[in-house]
This record gives C-alpha cells, structure tokens and sequence, in this order.
C-alpha cells in the first residue's frame, strides 16, 4: 500500500487540507453552473472539479502522499493561471490618462482572482506542508529505495 500512512499520523492537518480542497471545487462548480466564464470554460471547470474530489477523499481518509503531491501541482498551476489573467485583465498594468478615476480600475475582476489565488496558495501550502510533516513521521523510509517508500 504505497502512500498510505494514517495508522496514527495527524487527523486536523489533513482534514483541512480535505476540506479546502473539497471548497475548491466547490467554487469551481458554482463559477461552471453560474454561467458567466461561457460554455466551453464551464465544462472545463467541472472537469477539473472532477479531477479534485478522489484527491479529496483520498486525502480526507488516508492522507496519501499522492493525492497530496497532485493537489499540490494542481493549486500551483491554479495559481500561476489566475496570476496571469489577474495580470491581463488590466492591459498593461496600469491605467494613466485612459479615463477618469471613477473608473480607471475596476477591482470587481481582479478582487475575485485575488480570492482566488489566495485559496489555491493555501491549499498548496496546506498539501506541501502536509507531505513534509508525513515523511518526517517515517524514519525508516530511504528515497529511492523501493523497499522503504
């Protein structure tokens, strides 16, 4: 049983790294039903929220390092999407002499990717962090070594 290791490891760590991961996908199935990002990037959205929830439930019962190190990535890569289109969706960055201050920026957008991003950062936070106190439990394991992993 490779990445298995709950027999008397932490039970709150790896609940709330479940649980977060469970709002994640939450949220993207809210965001796909609600309609406004079109059809296309909807089923996108559910798909990835499909991805999630084994990773959840994987984690939630077993805290298999696995199901840690794809939650991980997958928060990262989250991170590094909304980071880009946080950064495009004001043009160039900045907004001199195009309108008037009402409305130069619009923080509707960009809070949300924001909130966003935060989330992903916690959840991949929460996983690593997790996998790290995981592996010093095992003081017999050896990387590399096909018999102790």
């Amino acid at each position: 049983m490779t990445g298995r290791v709950r027999a008397s490891g932490p039970v709150l760590h790896p609940r709330i790294c479940a649980a977060l991961t469970a709002v994640s996908c939450l949220v993207h199935l809210w965001l796909a039903a609600s309609g406004h990002h079109g059809a296309w990037l909807g089923i996108l959205m559910i798909g990835l929220a499909a991805v999630c929830v084994p990773c959840t439930v994987h984690i939630w019962r077993h805290s298999r390092v696995g199901a840690l190190h794809q939650v991980t990535i997958s928060a990262l890569a989250m991170v590094g999407l909304h980071a880009v289109l946080l950064l495009g969706a004001s043009g160039s960055g900045h907004a001199h002499g195009r309108g008037p201050a009402s409305n130069a920026v619009d923080t509707s957008g960009a809070a949300g990717l924001l909130l966003v991003i935060g989330l992903e950062i916690t959840t991949a936070l929460l996983a690593a962090t997790l996998v790290a106190r995981l592996r010093r439990g095992r003081p017999g394991r050896v990387r590399g070594n096909p018999s102790t992993s």
